[in-house]
């Protein structure tokens, strides 16, 4: 073959393989571990990041849940209990050696718990802030180094309780208000490092977790030996028949989406169903921020305030 036969070959075999669709590598597809991923909101947020192209890495405790994950396209079913330090370390060296790396973390996983303060028994209250709080601890630390690697993104699934608590939710509250704090104090010590943090803060979707609180309640009940108060049955029962006309997730999704592929992600995400949700978490801060400066001696004017606010919402 002359030279010039040759060229025009390499050409035109160069023209086909451009022509024929190619697999990404691996590399280039940024990967994602999701937290508490067989239910909920959890499930919508891997399901929506995998059909966008994210590679995930789903958590979750059950056989059954894992097969499920496992058979969706761009998802690993990786078993994760946020509460086992064993478990976690095992997901650490998972993800190392699939050698792709790790882009994001979403701190999903989370449970409540239902009761009045004055009747809080410290077990229920250890064990809801140990899945909700100390798990978010334990999973971003232990994959903190991956993270400020590659730059990337943590998330953590908050609440709109973490910013106004409602009756006898005082201790789901508590634990979303400390991942409040979490939040901001792992965004100022990680911001020279990257790595952008976030808390997206949902009101009422659909989700398994009204269920998975009623049945430890009843089943707490039984084990005492002891019947539940009329009211928390009436209450429970009016959540879960609630449940069925509310709306699928897809928005706290759509917001973590937005987190992990922005140029310019937020910091906090507030994303509620209807209106209604919205204006009491607002109504509820501006109510906090008035009673602050009611006492001492730096009490602030209306016309201070409202330059203060001017300047918060033109950043």
């Amino acid at each position: 073959m002359t030279g010039t036969r040759w060229l025009a070959a390499l050409i035109a075999a160069a023209a086909l393989a451009c022509a024929i669709p190619q697999a990404a590598p691996a590399a280039e597809q940024k990967a994602v571990l999701v937290t508490g991923a067989s239910t909920g909101i959890g499930r919508n947020m891997a399901e929506t990041l995998a059909q966008e192209g994210f590679f995930v890495y789903a958590g979750a405790r059950k056989d059954a849940d894992l097969d499920e994950l496992e058979a969706i396209e761009n998802i690993k079913a990786v078993r994760l209990d946020v509460t086992k330090q064993d478990q976690v370390d095992a997901a650490v060296e998972f993800v190392k050696s699939e050698g792709r790396g790790l882009f994001g973390l979403v701190n999903n996983a989370g449970v409540a718990s239902f009761g009045l303060m004055t009747e809080a028994d410290v077990d229920e209250i250890d064990w809801v802030f140990d899945v909700n709080v100390n798990g978010v601890v334990r999973v971003t630390r232990a994959f903190a180094p991956l993270l400020i690697e590659s730059q990337g993104r943590i998330a953590t699934t908050g609440s709109i309780a973490g910013i106004r608590t409602s009756p006898a939710m005082g201790v789901y509250s508590m634990s979303k208000h400390a991942v409040e704090a979490f939040t901001d104090a792992l965004a100022f010590e990680l911001r020279e490092t990257g790595v952008r943090v976030a808390i997206i803060e949902p009101g009422g979707y659909r989700s398994a977790i009204r269920n998975t609180t009623a049945n430890r309640l009843f089943e707490n009940y039984k084990a005492s030996g002891k019947e539940p108060p009329q009211w928390q049955v009436d209450v429970l029962n009016s959540m879960l028949n609630e449940e069925t006309g509310m709306k699928e997730p897809d928005e706290v999704s759509a917001a973590l989406l937005h987190f992990l592929s922005s140029a310019a992600p937020l910091h906090r995400y507030m994303v509620v169903p209807v209106e209604q949700q919205g204006h009491a978490t607002i109504t509820a801060l501006i109510n906090e921020l008035a009673q602050l400066n009611r006492w001492g001696p730096y009490s602030f004017s209306r016309d201070e305030l409202v330059e203060m606010l001017d300047q918060a919402l033109a950043e």
